[in-house]
């Protein structure tokens, strides 16, 4: 009895030291004053001044207004757009409300803990729902893996707006900060949706920290090519991916979290993570980067248990991609990550990087796309090297407050 205790004992000690320093961290609780996880009980001031049309002079949006986006706002001609920290701004639904950053401007949205910037929709509280406006898009000249290292937005019909990329790692396309958008997403056709935040072949001056994405109807962040790193940016309850990563992006995402819902969810196939690098592979440039994502202390988890198979993969990896994953923490899927075919042959798995990461309470580590497991991949993964935990603590068990409706608190308890 003794010995079974005392490995009890030391077997609960070692996955408190595992968990130690991952997933979202900070000496306080970081969601705290400027988040919002009810914002359809929120009542905004009705708008009194109207954005339309095209904004090519620098402009000032201020705190004592609120404004309604009416169709596509371009902010254009190298123009910058500065919005004041508290400043709301409601996208209409019958236009399709849009901001669209152009390459070559600039967005400085630099709100503050506890005076925050505000995108949502122009709807009542008793009427929000996810995709009643468009969103927000930033467009910039940084690298894409395409042919010709150009493209132009399908969400833009504007040849005169609708283009990014380009050589410049170090694009700026301005600041997010201390920035909500709600109920963004709208379909601008049958088969095209926009999403919360768009960033296309954005560059690494380009500042996205603590900025907060709820109930889009599509993805909360969908990175088109570019190199832009991401700090404090939560996820919360997206129709689709949490964040779409394609086109040869580089990005580095810190201390982040992506909150799902089990029963939130379009009709494809909806995860914490899609990593792609190309949209079709006749546009794949073979000597151009292909995507490289870095996971730094980033949680993935649903705010409900769910046993019903409604929840799938955290990461989707297709081929010719790469992750890194490390003092992560990913809890409630069927499984952590699902791997495209190319994965599965030889030892292309071994490009996969895990480090001290907590995978709690998933059905599988490693599949195929099936999510039917993959032994060999899973054998390899789970050395003693390779610093992967597994436990099944619950979402329930493993955090703080995982509960969206009392001041959550997603850091490890």
């Amino acid at each position: 009895m003794k010995i079974k205790i005392l490995l009890f004992l030391l077997s609960s000690f070692y996955v408190a030291n595992a968990q130690s320093g991952q997933g979202i961290v900070g000496e306080s609780n970081w969601f705290n004053g400027w988040t919002n996880f009810k914002p359809k009980a929120v009542e905004y001031n009705q708008a009194n001044q109207i954005l339309t049309g095209d904004i090519k002079e620098n402009m000032t949006l201020t705190k004592g207004n609120v404004y309604l986006i009416m169709g596509t706002v371009h902010v254009a001609n190298n123009a910058v757009l500065t919005i004041e920290p508290g400043t709301v701004i409601r996208g209409d639904y019958n236009s399709t409300g849009t901001l669209t950053i152009t390459k070559g401007s600039k967005i400085i949205a630099e709100g503050t803990e506890t005076s925050p910037i505000v995108f949502t929709s122009n709807k009542p509280t008793s009427e929000r729902k996810p995709g009643d406006w468009g969103g927000v898009i930033l467009m910039g000249d940084a690298p894409i893996n395409r042919f010709g290292g150009v493209s132009a937005s399908f969400y833009e019909p504007n040849p005169l707006y609708n283009p990014f990329g380009g050589p410049n790692e170090n694009s700026d396309s301005g600041i997010l900060k201390y920035v909500r958008i709600e109920f963004a997403g709208k379909k601008i056709d049958p088969k095209i949706s926009l999403n919360g935040l768009t960033l296309a072949a954005v560059g690494n001056k380009t500042k996205i920290e603590y900025v907060q994405i709820s109930f889009s109807s599509d993805d909360s962040v969908e990175v088109i090519g570019g190199n832009i790193d991401f700090s404090n940016v939560i996820s919360y309850r997206a129709n689709d991916d949490d964040f779409d990563y394609s086109m040869g992006v580089q990005s580095t995402m810190n201390n982040s979290i992506a909150i799902r819902n089990p029963y939130a969810s379009d009709n494809t196939r909806s995860r914490c993570f899609e990593i792609d690098s190309y949209d079709k592979i006749e546009n794949y440039d073979p000597t151009k980067k292909k995507t490289y994502i870095k996971l730094n202390n980033v949680t993935m988890t649903n705010d409900e248990e769910n046993t019903m198979g409604l929840v799938k993969e955290a990461i989707s990896l297709k081929a010719d991609s790469f992750i890194e994953v490390n003092k992560c923490v990913v809890a409630g899927f069927s499984s952590f990550i699902a791997l495209e075919d190319k994965y599965l042959t030889g030892d292309n798995f071994k490009k996969i990087k895990v480090y001290n990461t907590t995978v709690d309470s998933c059905s599988e580590l490693f599949t195929n796309e099936a999510l039917a497991k993959a032994q060999n991949i899973n054998d390899w993964f789970m050395q003693n090297d390779k610093l992967l935990y597994i436990t099944n603590n619950g979402i329930n068990n493993l955090f703080i407050n995982n509960n969206v409706k009392k001041k959550p608190d997603f850091r490890i308890k």
